[in-house]
């Protein structure tokens, strides 16, 4: 397995994977030295990143190999297909899981997502509309969907 750590809008993301595919993409909590020399087998995983906090990428097409159980990785499977720029209930994710009466188990498996912003686990709110449950805290939730949203304003100059 390989690792690396790249700065981000967010704080320092770690990456995790192998030529299996990208496992893990976490936002520390803490200061780490930046990588200089990036492995060869996340170098794509990082450009996308990049571009997603560009604003040139909504979609991320790279090899993904999460570990979790099988519902988890169901329900980590479901979260890629919410559009960039919109949101999702866990009560609707429920849902379209099949069960309503998940929505404990969807939110757990929502929280053990390895995946950040990869796999947009961010995009599943409330039934509200309430930010609710993010492992990178709340604030990064908000700077995600803001970042995302349609709405956002451009520049005029």
């Amino acid at each position: 397995m390989s690792n690396c750590t790249i700065e981000t809008p967010l704080g320092i993301a770690k990456i995790i994977g192998d030529e299996d595919g990208i496992s893990s993409v976490t936002i520390l909590n803490s200061n780490e030295i930046i990588t200089e020399i990036i492995p060869e087998e996340l170098q794509d995983c990082i450009y996308q990143l990049k571009e997603y906090f560009n604003g040139e990428r909504e979609h991320f097409s790279i090899k993904l190999n999460p570990q979790g159980t099988e519902f988890q990785k169901r329900v980590w499977e479901k979260l890629q297909i919410i559009p960039y720029g919109k949101t999702l209930s866990y009560l609707e994710l429920s849902k379209q899981l099949g069960d309503v009466k998940a929505i404990r188990a969807v939110a757990n498996a929502n929280g053990k997502n390895p995946l950040w912003i990869i796999v947009p686990c961010h995009r599943v709110i409330g039934s509200d509309g309430s930010l609710t449950g993010y492992a990178g805290g709340l604030h990064r939730k908000q700077w995600l969907l803001e970042h995302e949203s349609p709405y956002k304003q451009q520049s005029l100059f």
